[in-house]
């Protein structure tokens, strides 16, 4: 890849101090995987503090700056939690016939060139082995969609992203600009699993039950690692005057999953010809909707 034009390498991005995620052996990255692993385990969800540097903070967000003017809002602002549509033979207080509000936009991956530092830091072999070791798995494989793997996530005042579960397994994000007020990520750890979408447990939450939801507080340079596919989530209103920019690179355990061409085009507003051809071939670790 070509280098970026702020001529740094991956490492400098990152509080290399704190977090030396590329020297295999060091006990301080041993340290780090160890305690994210306990959070995932607990919560499906882990906070890595102050881990961009202010050099790697400052130019992931002025990347994502540059690009704000591409990102898409879709028309449709009414979604399920699982971007499906209407089902009328099901109850109508199904959570698959409950809609909501969702007005976020996005950056999508295919606006950032492979010389920019986001892209190179996501691709950079270190960071994928360090994900992989506080996830607990061998190998782990870059989310091969070519318009969703590395995106920011845009709040801009006044909107917010719905209830909903994610397509891939893991998702790791990095704040780059908080709301000035409103725009929290909340989430229900663990509420459905691999093999039942729990329903009820789901309706409960839909309908204003707040009893499992977790509140996080995030600051710009912060990394989280979080277990989507199970865990509900959402972004609450931006309630602010500027934006909140999150970047978010997603993972996955197999290869080859892209997501589904209804998903992608619904909220990034375009699909690719390898969308389509992956149509008939859902590759994904479980059989839950999306």
């Amino acid at each position: 890849m070509r280098k970026s034009p702020h001529s740094i390498d991956e490492r400098s991005l990152l509080n290399a101090a704190d977090y030396p995620i590329d020297e295999a052996d060091h006990p301080a990255r041993e340290t780090t995987i160890r305690k994210v692993g306990l959070a995932l385990a607990n919560d499906g969800c882990a906070v890595i503090r102050n881990f961009l540097s202010p050099l790697g903070l400052k130019i992931l967000l002025d990347e994502a700056k540059a690009r704000r003017d591409n990102a898409y809002f879709s028309d449709i602002r009414q979604t399920n939690i699982y971007f499906s549509a209407d089902d009328p033979a099901l109850p109508a207080d199904h959570p698959r016939r409950m809609f909501m509000e969702r007005s976020n936009g996005f950056i999508t991956s295919d606006c950032y060139g492979e010389e920019t530092a986001s892209r190179r830091l996501y691709y950079w072999p270190p960071l994928m082995c360090f994900i992989a070791d506080c996830l607990n798995r061998e190998q782990l494989f870059i989310y091969e969609d070519p318009i969703a793997n590395m995106i920011v996530n845009v709040g801009s005042p006044g909107s917010q992203f719905n209830w909903h579960f994610d397509t891939n397994e893991f998702t790791i994000t990095m704040l780059l600009k908080s709301a000035d007020s409103g725009g929290h990520f909340e989430y229900v750890s663990n509420l459905r699993n691999e093999t039942d979408e729990c329903y009820d447990d789901v309706r409960a939450v839909l309908t204003g039950d707040e009893r499992r939801v977790t509140r996080l507080k995030l600051t710009p340079g912060d990394l989280q690692l979080f277990l989507g596919r199970f865990s509900l989530h959402r972004v609450s209103e931006n309630t602010g005057l500027s934006d909140r920019l999150l970047l978010i690179m997603s993972f996955a355990e197999k290869p080859g999953m892209i997501g589904s061409v209804e998903r992608t085009r619904e909220l990034y507003g375009k699909v690719t010809s390898l969308h389509l051809a992956a149509k008939t071939q859902r590759i994904r670790a479980d059989t839950l909707m999306d």
